[in-house]
């Protein structure tokens, strides 16, 4: 049975910025990531990243928050916005840490990401605001650390995207994989 969802913003930004400009259209391009975006290459764009190994493969091509994340830490007392984490794509009603390895969000609009695994909540979300990234960060009952900062993936077929679409989840058949950092 399929799952459905709603993209609530889009956003980029040129410059390696920690939060991104909210837009009213973004263009996915296979295997690159979002046009115009700092963070869409072939290869590793996140600086320190590129430091360790410029010739990685970007996994990270595009960057996706729940918009129920958001409410929740507005709960807890913090000033966040749609795209203010850096997410390229804010969605509703899909669980997008639930998801396994591989599973595609086809887009309206003909874009398809897949999810290639989780972000992992770094000290910038703390300069960003004091506390957010223990915000982010839990633990399940067997104690191991739980990333809520969003998940990444790359694009694997172009488009074009605005608020308001429509997404489609499509699970990949066979195992479960459980997200990882990426």
């Amino acid at each position: 049975m399929p799952m459905y969802g709603e993209v609530l913003g889009v956003h980029l930004s040129a410059k390696h910025e920690f939060s991104k400009a909210s837009v009213d259209e973004i263009e996915l391009i296979e295997n690159h990531g979002v046009k115009g975006d700092a963070h869409a290459g072939v290869t590793i764009q996140h600086l320190s990243r590129v430091a360790r190994d410029p010739s990685q493969p970007n996994l990270r091509q595009v960057h996706l928050v729940h918009s129920e994340l958001i409410d929740e830490l507005r709960e807890q007392g913090f000033a966040v916005e749609m795209g203010s984490m850096g997410e390229n794509i804010t969605t509703r009603g899909i669980p997008l840490l639930d998801l396994s390895v591989g599973t595609r969000l086809v887009f309206a609009g003909g874009a398809i990401v897949e999810i290639t695994g989780l972000r992992n909540p770094c000290v910038q979300l703390d300069k960003y605001q004091d506390g957010l990234r223990n915000a982010v960060i839990d633990r399940d009952d067997e104690g191991n650390l739980v990333r809520r900062a969003g998940v990444m993936g790359i694009v694997v077929q172009s488009g074009h995207l605005k608020k308001g679409a429509r997404v489609q989840c499509e699970q990949p058949r066979g195992t479960y994989i459980p997200l990882g950092p990426v």
